[in-house]
Order: structure tokens, then C-alpha cells, then sequence
């Protein structure tokens, strides 16, 4: 089958599941992902044949996309902050609002001349640590995480970017001991609500970790109390906490920071307009 008559087969295929900017994104991201084909070349080699081998693999993507698993999982691999890193269902896919928490850190604390040590706690795919030490390479980066299979991802993300990040096994929930100090903690923990699950798409919801999103409707700050309290531990002085947010809860989240004593609590939007973000400091 030519280039030209597959993208036809693939947009037909899929055309009654997803619109059709979102199938164009799908069909270019696996073109380059399968055939090591830019964006130019879906227009200058529409005439190229498609070899057999590569059209089983074009077509079983085609078959996962209709079950609605992200194209992400499907091909191994993602995006963020410019930097490639793997991700599979043990891990969440990096969302374009948690580059923006990267970059709020990284503008509060590039100017600082010391050397840095940062914790970025419920790591996943590692994408917010090996970004920061990416960004930042002279400071000391560690990360926790719950999930063993997630820290393997994670692993092998920071040895595809050529960082050292120290990855740890930590259940902050359990496990109350943090023996080191740091100027910078951050997390993106689990903060959708039970009650929120009619708002996530199927797409996420059937292929994504739970572990990782969800969080007890009686209980939604439960991770941002326990990070909190550890912050109040174990950060330096003029030390900054970072979070990324449930849209719904800023004020509630940024009030629980204020009863613990935090200073400077500023919540931030994203580029949606949404509260995404907080920052305080110690």
C-alpha cells in the first residue's frame, strides 16, 4: 500500500471514534514513530510503498487505537519538556500543564547560585525530575515513588536523557523517616475525586494507573497533607514547595498550606485559565 492510500485507510478506520485534528496528530506521530518519516514527507513521498512487515505493525496500531488506548502506550514513548521519555500503563502520561510546573521551578530557583538539592515526590515516569536535572545540571535530584514498575520506567528514562537522578522506593504514606533536607520538594500526586470520573475521558480512564489519579472523595488533599508535613520536616530554610493542584481545590489547598504555617502561598493558572499550581515557601 502507498503512504497516500494508508493515510486514507487509517482516517477512514478511525473516523467514527475520534475528530479528525485528532486523527491527523495520530496518524503523523506514527508515521514517524514507525517509518522514521517527518512531517514533510507525508506530502513529498505520498507514492512510497509500505512494506508488509511495517503495515502489520501500522495496522495493529490502527486496532489499539480503536479499543481507545492512548497513542502514547501504543508507541512506547512521549514528549515532555522536549525531551523523549518512555511510558507504559505502569505510568502516567505526562500532561502539557506539568511541563508548566516544571517551568515555574525552574524560573523561581535557575538565579540561585548554590547548589540545589531537589525532591520530586510520586516521580511516575520520572519526567518532572530528569527534566529539572536536565535543566538545572548542577543540582542534586531525588525522587520517590510507591510503584516499583514506575521507578524501572523512570530508570530507564534518566539513562535515555543522560541524567543521574537518585530514584528511591518510598510509600510517603507509611513510611514517615526522610533522613535528607532539601531546598526544593515537588509533587504531582493523585488528586482527581471519585466523584470527578464522569469528567475523564475513556481513553485515560481504562488505560492509565488509578493509583496514580484517583483519591478518596472524604479525603482529597490526603497526599498534599502528608507532603506538606514533610516539607515542614525536611525542606532548608527559605526552602519552596511546589505542587500541581486539582483545578477544583486551590483554595482549599492553598488555605491548608497557610494553616501549616507556609508563606508566600501563590496558586497559579495554567494556560487554560484553570488553577494547576501552587508554591510556598518554608
Amino acid at each position: 500500500m502507498k503512504l497516500k492510500d494508508f493515510r486514507t485507510f487509517f482516517n477512514k478506520e478511525l473516523s467514527n471514534l475520534y475528530p479528525k485534528t485528532e486523527i491527523d496528530a495520530f496518524f503523523f506521530r506514527t508515521i514517524e514513530h514507525t517509518l522514521n518519516l517527518q512531517l514533510t514527507d507525508v506530502f513529498t513521498k505520498q507514492d512510497l510503498l509500505i512494506t508488509d512487515d511495517n503495515m502489520t505493525v501500522l495496522k495493529s496500531v490502527i486496532e489499539r487505537l480503536k479499543k481507545e488506548e492512548p497513542i502514547q502506550y501504543i508507541l512506547g514513548e512521549t514528549e515532555f519538556y522536549g525531551y523523549t521519555f518512555k511510558v507504559n500503563s505502569d505510568v502516567l502520561i505526562p500532561r502539557p500543564e506539568t511541563e508548566e510546573l516544571v517551568s515555574w521551578v525552574k524560573e523561581t530557583v535557575e538565579h540561585k547560585k548554590t547548589k540545589l538539592s531537589i525532591l520530586d515526590i510520586g516521580t511516575g515516569s520520572g519526567c518532572i525530575a530528569i527534566s529539572i536535572q536536565k535543566e538545572l545540571p548542577t543540582t542534586k535530584v531525588t525522587a520517590f515513588d510507591i510503584s516499583e514498575k514506575a521507578l524501572e520506567t523512570a530508570k530507564k528514562n534518566a539513562e535515555l536523557n543522560k541524567v543521574n537522578v537518585n530514584f528511591i522506593h518510598h510509600d510517603i504514606l507509611s513510611n514517615t523517616t526522610i533522613n535528607d533536607k532539601f531546598d526544593v520538594i515537588i509533587s504531582n500526586p493523585p488528586y482527581v475525586r471519585e466523584l470527578e470520573k464522569d469528567e475523564i475521558k475513556n481513553n485515560v480512564l481504562n488505560n492509565e494507573p488509578h493509583l496514580a489519579l484517583f483519591v478518596d472523595d472524604n479525603n482529597p488533599l490526603l497526599f498534599y497533607k502528608r507532603i506538606a508535613d514533610i516539607a515542614l520536616t525536611n525542606l532548608n530554610e527559605n526552602g519552596v514547595l511546589f505542587f500541581e493542584i486539582n483545578q477544583y481545590l486551590g483554595k482549599e489547598t492553598k488555605q491548608m498550606l497557610l494553616d501549616k504555617g507556609f508563606k508566600n502561598v501563590v496558586l497559579k493558572s495554567d494556560l487554560f485559565g484553570n488553577h494547576r499550581m501552587i508554591k510556598a515557601n518554608f
